[in-house]
């Protein structure tokens, strides 16, 4: 069976970017299972880092975010994760932020999260492993 994948916003940004081996890596992580999540929080910290940055036009946000909705499993952020993420965060040193990535990617019984942001390597309820996948 595939594990299934959990997918950071970076990695997302990174899979618009210019830096063509990031890109590169990015691609490969997003597609790299059946089985890849994404989570209301991603997606929409992914639109507001591309209107901040101005990385893409209002259409090219709106054509990419369909289909990447469409390509990927999404996942509403509920009352649940939230909760889950408040234990998260206190129990480990993760921003609130990332523990509500960490909930979500636990919710959908991902065995890897991709993201360049937390402790590569970390497991995390004996389940969830966190993997950059941009380390060298």
């Amino acid at each position: 069976m595939a594990d299934k994948v959990f997918v950071d916003t970076n990695v997302l940004i990174y899979f618009i970017s210019a830096e063509a081996d990031k890109k590169i890596k990015a691609k490969e992580a997003i597609f790299s299972s059946q089985d890849v999540y994404i989570s209301s929080q991603v997606i929409s910290e992914f639109i507001s880092v591309c209107f901040s940055k101005e990385l893409l036009g209002l259409e090219e946000i709106i054509t990419l975010v369909n289909d990447l909705i469409e390509a990927l499993r999404f996942s509403s952020v509920e009352e649940s994760t939230i909760k889950k993420a408040l234990q998260i965060k206190k129990d480990s040193k993760y921003s609130y932020w990332d523990s509500l990535i960490i909930a979500s990617a636990l919710e959908n019984n991902c065995s890897i999260l991709y993201t360049e942001d937390m402790q590569d390597g970390q497991v995390i309820d004996s389940n969830l492993t966190i993997t950059n996948p941009f380390k060298a």
